[in-house]
Formats: C-alpha cells, sequence, structure tokens
C-alpha cells in the first residue's frame, strides 16, 4: 500500500473515531508534530487550554504546535501561496475557503467518512469543484444587541421592524449618544455583516435565495431599498458617530461604548457574546445590562441569518496527513465542542451537543442559539454572505460598499457591480451550493 492510500485509510478511521494508534497501517514510533495558527484576537489562552493542551494529554498520533497570529488568516493565504503554513488551516468562512481549495492549497477530505457526524447541509457547504475540502464549523447567526439600562432608562423599546430601528437610531443620536457600536479597523470584512443584515431583512430571506439561485437580480429594487437604508444610517453618522470613526475605531473601543452607556445598539453575530458578557462586567460599578432581540425585519417576522463562522482543513503540504486526521476528528468531538462553548464561548459546528455540562453558557446565547436551531430546522432562514456567496462576489460586496458609503457609487451601482462578479462566479461554476427552501 502506498504512502497516499495509507494515510486516506488513517484518515477514514479518524472520521469515524477510532482508535489510530492501534491500526498497523499507520504505526509509528512517537507521536507527529501538527501545527496550527491561532488569531490573537480568539481568546487563545482559552483555545490553548481547552483544545490544544487537552488533544496533547489524549492523543495518539500527534501533539499539536500551536503558534498565535494576527490576522491570522492574512497569515495563512500568504503561507499557502508559498507553499506554507500550519498543518491544520482553518478559514472565517465557506467563502474564504473556497480560495484555498480551488487554488489547490488543500487535501481533499469528502472520501473519509465525516458525512456521518455533520449536517449534510453544512457539510455541502466544504464542496469545491465536487470535492470535500473544509469542515464547517462555529454555526452562527447576527441578532440586534442592546443595552438594557440604557433602554430603560431613556424609555426606549427593542425595535421589531426596519422603520422603527431607523427612526429609533435618529432618536438615539438626538439624545447626543451613538446609535451604534460598530467598527472595521481591525476587520474590513466587518462591512458584510451589516450589507447582508440589510440584505436578508431588508429584502427578505426569500429574495435573497432568489438571487443566489438565479431567480432574482442583485440590483432588484427591493435590494437597492435595502441598501439605501444601510447607506442612509451610514451617512447620518449613526456608525460608531461617524464614517471616519467607523473606519478608524477598534472592536474593542465599539464594545466598551456599547458597555458604558455611550453607545445604544450593535449589530453583530454570536461570537460576541463573550465579549459583551466581559464588558459589561468589567466595572464594579458599571451596573449597565445587555440584551438582545432578532435583527429588526421589513415585515416585523422574526428572522435569523444562519452562517458558517470558520472552517477546518488539512493543508495539502502537510508531511504528517494522518495526524492531521488525527486533530480534526477531535476538534469536531462532542464533548470537545461542548467544552469549547462552556468555557470559551466559541459556538459549536453542526453537530448534537451533550445536553449537560453547558452550565456556563450565557442564558442569552443559549436562547439565541435555541431559535437559530429552530428556524434551521424548519428551513426558514436568512443567508450570511460569507457562508453562501461565491468568493470573489463576497469581495466584491465587502469591498464597493465604501464607495457608497463615500459617496462615488449609488446602491444601484453598487448592486450591479455584485450582479457582475455574480454572473462571472457562476459561469466558473464557484457558486456555494444553496439548500432549497
Amino acid at each position: 500500500m502506498n504512502k497516499q492510500n495509507r494515510w486516506m485509510v488513517a484518515l477514514a478511521l479518524a472520521a469515524a473515531g477510532i482508535g489510530l494508534a492501534t491500526n498497523p497501517l499507520i504505526a509509528q514510533s512517537g507521536k507527529a508534530e501538527v501545527t496550527i495558527w491561532l488569531d490573537q484576537n480568539g481568546d487563545p489562552a482559552c483555545q490553548t487550554k481547552n483544545f490544544v493542551d487537552a488533544f496533547n494529554r489524549e492523543g495518539k498520533l500527534a501533539t499539536i504546535k500551536a503558534s498565535i497570529r494576527k490576522n491570522s488568516w492574512d497569515a495563512t493565504k500568504i503561507a499557502l501561496a508559498a507553499g506554507a503554513g500550519p498543518d491544520i488551516v482553518t478559514t472565517p468562512g465557506p467563502g474564504f475557503l473556497g480560495e484555498v481549495a480551488k487554488a489547490g492549497q488543500l487535501l481533499p477530505l469528502d472520501e473519509f467518512g465525516w458525512t456521518k457526524a455533520l449536517a449534510p447541509w453544512a457539510l455541502s457547504l466544504g464542496n469545491f469543484d465536487g470535492k470535500l475540502y473544509g469542515l464547517p464549523n462555529e454555526v452562527e447567526t447576527l441578532v440586534l444587541y442592546y443595552n438594557k439600562t440604557l433602554f430603560a432608562k431613556q424609555g426606549w423599546k427593542a425595535p421589531r421592524t426596519m422603520d422603527e430601528l431607523v427612526s429609533l437610531a435618529a432618536t438615539i443620536k438626538a439624545a447626543g449618544l451613538i446609535p451604534f457600536a460598530h467598527a472595521n479597523a481591525e476587520w474590513k470584512p466587518a462591512n458584510e455583516w451589516f450589507v447582508g443584515e440589510f440584505l436578508n431583512h431588508g429584502a427578505g430571506s426569500q429574495a435573497v435565495y432568489e438571487a443566489l439561485t438565479g431567480k432574482r437580480r442583485w440590483d432588484d429594487p427591493s435590494f437597492v431599498k435595502a441598501i439605501e437604508t444601510l447607506d442612509k444610517l451610514q451617512k447620518d453618522g449613526t456608525f460608531m458617530g461617524g464614517l471616519d470613526r467607523y473606519y478608524t475605531s477598534t472592536f474593542v473601543q465599539a464594545i466598551t461604548a456599547l458597555g458604558d452607556g455611550k453607545a445604544a445598539m450593535k449589530i453583530e453575530g454570536t461570537w460576541v457574546v463573550r465579549d459583551l458578557v466581559k464588558s459589561f462586567g468589567a466595572k464594579a460599578k458599571n451596573t449597565n445590562d445587555w440584551d438582545w432581540v432578532p435583527m429588526p425585519a421589513s415585515d416585523g417576522k422574526a428572522s435569523f441569518n444562519i452562517g458558517i463562522g470558520s472552517t477546518a482543513s488539512i493543508n495539502k503540504n502537510t508531511k504528517n496527513p494522518a495526524a492531521a486526521a488525527e486533530v480534526l476528528n477531535y476538534m469536531f468531538q462532542p464533548k470537545v465542542q461542548a467544552r469549547m462553548l462552556n468555557e470559551c464561548g466559541t459556538v459549536p459546528g453542526p453537530i448534537s451537543l451533550p445536553k449537560t455540562g453547558l452550565g456556563k453558557v450565557d442564558k442569552r446565547l443559549q436562547a439565541i442559539l435555541a431559535q437559530l436551531d429552530k428556524a434551521a430546522r424548519a428551513n426558514s432562514y436568512g443567508y450570511t454572505t460569507w457562508t453562501f456567496f461565491p468568493p470573489k462576489t463576497e469581495q466584491v460586496l465587502i469591498k464597493e460598499i465604501e464607495k457608497v458609503w463615500n459617496g462615488s457609487m449609488t446602491a444601484k451601482e453598487y448592486l450591479g457591480e455584485i450582479q457582475k462578479q455574480f454572473d462571472l462566479d457562476t459561469a466558473a461554476g464557484s457558486g456555494l451550493p444553496i439548500p432549497k427552501r
């Protein structure tokens, strides 16, 4: 049996959760070192303790060597292009995964048994050119968080419709406060959080589905209206107090403003709950509290955009594919995913978690995830851009919106550029599989 076949067998066994050290096909002396890069902004200390160190106590084939990187995804892309990089490749979502998968920088995983452990709709998003290159992790959504104490003091009610959201933002600004604690200095793709939310909740998730499946154009009047609403909020200075502050503020500054009551609301994903808990509880005299509501929609109906916050793959140039497979297998075990949620606030992938042992998980996050799960099961969810949009279309969406905000492009022209790239991506076969509604 050649080397390639030996590691394929090993990966299949790893996916099935079989004890690899006892298999004669992959017997080796000592443990192989598997590298992984942790992002500086992702609580690497907690990840090291609860994932890396825990694996190193339990792993049979491998030990993990973790390194902390600032903007780890950018560093990973550069390294992969040079034929290097970590053995375990993590991306910020399926759209980003597509970039490196299509560049031939990852090992295919689809023949190795993963389909039994993960939800089919989510697993399909790791497929490119008919092969599986990434495992979906961190099922997430975005909601409207707000300073509950501030709202009570001012007599404001959490908005349920898009019109109520726009009206409330104007009221908050008139009171001398920041309506939305938003910033993108550290992560320019934050732009797409807001574009995606306004497309889905302004025009409706059905309209987005139709556009993703080629039945509606992206420059449809319903989408133009949604982007014009977002543009108005940005130009009115509701994001962090002004466009210049949105571009220069850090995430810490934004969330601190919300916790201190200087800002009132925040549209962001489930990943931020950990930081909300820390920010609101950071000061002994801080009596502010926070809460959430579904992102307001034009029709007033609760809706949740579903997304995959990260993916995990194996570097094509790894020297130890069987050992890397053992790491991936461990990463997606229910007990590990539950521990990461409980201890680090890392939202799990599309797998079934144990019903006990989640006592440290904030009740508000549990409520969000429960409603998201209900929406996913009912097939009535919206679409995050980094999960369902072709990679190049996503990049146009992220970058070109800033031309709308600076006045050099209209909302319709912006959406026309998205349509042009979407057509090119579709023709090139770069579209992501869209589950049927």
